[in-house]
C-alpha cells in the first residue's frame, strides 16, 4: 500500500480485516473492513465478515444493518463456498451471520 498509494486498496484491507476476524481481533478487523467498503461498496465479501464481526462483538443493530445493505446487493446472506480448511474459521463466520440475520428471517443453509 506504500509503494502505490493511488492504487485501489479496498481488496488489500479486505484480506487485512479478514485476518483480523479470524484472529478474533473484531475491532482492528470492523475498522479494515468498513475502509475496504469504502473503496468497494459494490463487493459483497466485506459486508458479510463485517455483519459477523458486529454480531461477535455484540452489536447487532449495526450487523442487522450491514445485513440489509449486503441483501441491496446480493440476496445470499452467506456465502455459497466457504474456502477456509479450518471448521472454526468456517463456524467463525457463519456463527457471526446467523446472529446478524436471525431479526431477518434469514436462514442459512450451510450447516
Amino acid at each position: 500500500m506504500r509503494l502505490s498509494p493511488r492504487e485501489r486498496v479496498g481488496s488489500t484491507l479486505f484480506v487485512i480485516g479478514m485476518a483480523h476476524f479470524f484472529k478474533g481481533q473484531f475491532p482492528e478487523a470492523g475498522a479494515k473492513l468498513r475502509a475496504s467498503l469504502q473503496d468497494h461498496p459494490g463487493y459483497p465479501q466485506p459486508y458479510r465478515f463485517l455483519a459477523a464481526c458486529y454480531a461477535h462483538m455484540g452489536r447487532l443493530d449495526d450487523a442487522r444493518a450491514i445485513v440489509a445493505r449486503l441483501r441491496a446487493i446480493t440476496p445470499l446472506v452467506a456465502p455459497t463456498e466457504l474456502p477456509w480448511r479450518t471448521s472454526e474459521h468456517r463456524e467463525l463466520l457463519l456463527s457471526g451471520l446467523r446472529l446478524a440475520a436471525a431479526e431477518e428471517g434469514v436462514r442459512l443453509d450451510l450447516d
